[in-house]
């Protein structure tokens, strides 16, 4: 069967490694150390889909699209591998990672070439795809394309040519849509179109009718925009300072016609092209990279931060994972936890002590740690240890510590003499810390005479699985006594864990490194009945929050007041799907995702007045009233695929802040329409600490017998939204982008005079 032209239309044309893909071959698939079974792999003629033959008779035919891979690596490298293979096959091995829960695709090729072959050829169609977006076409649009998408010149394009077609002119169709409109346009029914019912297709797709209006209120040139009519509409619309020459870059950027093009005119297509772009979404372009001061110490920033980090699902028996470490820090987590337990051989292990979870090897995730840790950022990772191993196993940590992270595990303090407050974020790029307890204060370090209290018991500190326990009760237990290793002691400079017994006592008693652990139980009840003595202490300390006990399941807690208290680490359970996860990635979804935002200045400030509860005047008001018109939806998925029911979508607006601040409102639901719903519906919401406020835009399919179903959701911080009419990505529950799919609102926010 030909390719359709597909290669040409990517600017793949003839290209070696896609037509290896298209060829395929045969692969060692791995799934144990028992079953490793040979199947056929091969690119379809569509470019975006991988088929394997499966050697059951009744088995369907499997596939995975090439926009479900999150990473292709070679050599040995997953969980999988390192443990059903021997060394001396590395080379030619090689994973697929998928996003969401699907699990890796463990492969061998027959030698080292085809595998690294796989592998180059896998990574450059992905990136490939990344840059469609980028590779606008230059001629006539769409019927210089279809012309090249139409391989044998017979006027008619089949499905899976036009679907293909689109991708390359950067139109996402999700597939149902796609086959949908093809129906309506294919009259006689012959499984192709052709002429004029192209044209249909592509204005049934593209047509937008709230865009029309827009357009046509700026487009005042002839029914084309010019560029001082596009200037008008960035000042008046959008809010943006705009000059012609932005105006003539955007023109030149995205208008896919050549002769509007060189008349310095943006057609109704290069318009709606610009309004889908990064750029021109809600979220400020400017936020997307690093854009605040990296040079406050460490205690001056939230820290995207997680719990049980090696857990896959939940805290009773679900698996223990690698993969979870790289999960985790690919998202931009920067504090992970390490639950260290005696293993056989001399081996520490990582699991949830007491359950049935499964275990993996201490040395194996920090191997894992320190790989993919600063793939998504360049800033701190911090270990969080609770260590349950005997004084032995300690000392194997400590050497794995110290030669798996060799000079990027700090060790000693920066600097010349004993700091008085934490490093920043920018003197500790490419750095890891270890937090854990430590036999003595690090002051003794520079004063060797001041070391008397070198025991080796300190109390241990454990992150109680019973959450009924009454406080006072709590206080009576005997505290366990652990014996700690010198070595791995020492390892500890910035994070000491220390208990916590008050303000007070931490201001006269504790140095800046020394923090404390909260329940989240805990945390609440500080963060409710003394925000401002919280605030206070978090300018110079740090304080880590973690989930109770009793959330077996690894459900997760809302993290909005503990860091309006100005708490750093607030630890969730990253492998748990929730809202309460989605506001977190929301919150780090700025700075350039680095997992490290600067607080407020009022939070820095150790005589600060901030109280979140109470809001008593200060630098921190800053009423404004955010109006946001819901106007429509493109291309909702269906939530439930085996229904043959279309999505009833609704839009909730929430916002998360302050008390004072936190509001949610919803549209009402239009029935069966995931295409193009219109709500044109308006809320308006009273903001007075925009600082700490998040907005978050949830889609959900409206169900009269039970719980709605979520689609989609995207979170953003207050003061990152961009004014004036913008397109929302949507993401699904994982946090991963819903390919096709997105909301269309109008933005204002007011300044209360």
């Amino acid at each position: 069967m030909e390719t359709n032209g597909i290669e040409r239309k990517a600017g793949m044309e003839g290209d070696r490694d896609l037509q290896f893909l298209l060829q395929g071959g045969d692969l060692l698939k791995v799934r144990s150390a028992s079953w490793k079974k040979t199947r056929y792999f091969k690119l379809q003629e569509d470019c975006k889909t991988v088929w394997h033959e499966s050697k059951k008779t009744f088995r369907r035919k499997q596939t995975f699209t090439l926009d479900d891979i999150s990473a292709v690596r070679l050599g040995r490298q997953s969980e999988g591998l390192r443990k059903h293979t021997e060394e001396h096959v590395e080379g030619r091995c090689f994973s697929i990672m998928f996003k969401g829960r699907r699990k890796n695709l463990d492969l061998i090729a027959s030698s080292e070439e085809e595998a690294r072959q796989w592998v180059s050829s896998l990574e450059k169609m992905l990136n490939s795809m990344n840059n469609l977006s980028r590779q606008q076409k230059t001629e006539h649009w769409i019927f210089n394309c279809l012309r090249k998408a139409d391989k044998n010149n017979d006027n008619k394009l089949s499905e899976s040519e036009l679907k293909s077609f689109l991708r390359l002119i950067n139109i996402e169709v999700d597939d149902d849509y796609a086959e949908e409109l093809f129906k309506k346009c294919d009259k006689s029914k012959s499984g192709f179109i052709a002429g004029e019912e192209i044209e249909h297709f592509y204005d049934l797709l593209t047509h937008r009718e709230e865009i029309d209006v827009i357009y046509g209120e700026y487009a005042k040139t002839t029914g084309f925009m010019s560029a001082e009519n596009l200037v008008d509409f960035l000042l008046k619309e959008q809010r943006e300072k705009a000059a012609l020459a932005d105006a003539h870059s955007i023109i030149e950027k995205y208008e896919p016609d050549e002769n509007a093009k060189q008349n310095k005119l943006l057609s109704k297509d290069g318009f709606l092209m610009f309004l889908h772009h990064p750029e021109a979404m809600v979220l400020n372009a400017d936020h997307r990279e690093v854009y605040q001061d990296m040079s406050q110490p460490l205690s001056h920033y939230f820290i995207s931060s997680s719990h049980n980090t090696y857990l896959m699902e939940d805290q009773l028996k679900g698996p223990s994972s690698t993969e979870a470490y790289v999960r985790a820090l690919l998202k931009g987590c920067r504090c992970v936890e390490l639950d260290c337990w005696d293993g056989s051989d001399d081996e520490p292990v990582i699991y949830h002590g007491y359950t049935l979870t499964s275990k993996i090897l201490f040395k194996d995730a920090i191997k894992a740690i320190k790989e993919y840790a600063f793939k998504a950022s360049d800033y701190p990772v911090i270990l969080s240890l609770e260590n349950h191993c005997s004084v032995e196993q300690q000392e194997v940590m400590a050497q794995h510590l110290s030669s798996i992270l060799g000079s990027a595990l700090v060790n000693s303090p920066l600097g010349d003499g004993m700091p008085k407050e934490f490093p920043s974020p920018e003197e500790l790029k490419g750095k890891f810390l270890i937090k854990g307890k430590r036999l003595n204060k690090l002051e003794t370090m520079f004063a060797p005479e001041a070391s008397a209290d070198d025991d080796t018991d300190v109390t241990e500190e454990e992150e109680s699985n019973d959450d009924n326990e009454e406080e006072e009760q709590e206080q009576e237990k005997p505290k366990k006594k652990l014996k700690l290793a010198k070595a791995l002691s020492d390892m500890v400079i910035y994070c000491k864990s220390v208990h916590f017994h008050g303000f007070e006592d931490a201001r006269n008693n504790l140095s800046f490194y020394e923090m404390s652990s909260f329940k989240e139980g805990k945390a609440l009840t500080l963060a409710e009945e003394s925000a401002n003595a919280y605030i206070h202490h978090n300018v110079e300390k740090l304080s880590r929050i973690y989930p109770a006990g009793s959330r077996t399941d690894s459900s997760n807690y809302n993290p909005v007041p503990l860091w309006n208290s100005g708490c750093q680490i607030v630890a969730l359970n990253f492998q748990t799907t929730c809202p309460d996860m989605d506001v977190n990635q929301g919150r780090f979804l700025v700075n350039g995702k680095t997992g490290y935002v600067l607080k407020p200045a009022y939070m820095r400030d150790v005589n600060t007045e901030f109280d979140p509860i109470t809001l008593t005047r200060g630098d921190w008001l800053k009423h404004k009233t955010l109006h946001i018109m819901v106007i429509s939806g493109q291309q909702l998925p269906k939530v439930n695929k085996k229904k043959s029911s279309i999505v009833d979508p609704l839009v909730k607006v929430e916002v998360f802040g302050v008390p004072a601040d936190v509001a949610e409102k919803e549209t009402h639901y239009i029935e069966n329409n995931g295409f193009n719903p219109k709500w044109n519906t308006n809320f308006q919401f009273d903001v007075y600490v925009p600082d700490l406020a998040l907005v978050r835009f949830a889609v959900e399919d409206y169900d009269s017998t039970s719980d709605n179903e979520f689609i989609g959701q995207y979170t953003l911080p207050f003061n990152s939204l961009q004014m004036g009419y913008r397109h929302i990505p949507l993401l699904n529950k994982n946090g991963d982008l819903l390919p096709s799919a997105g909301l269309f609102v109008h933005i204002m926010t007011l300044d209360d005079e």
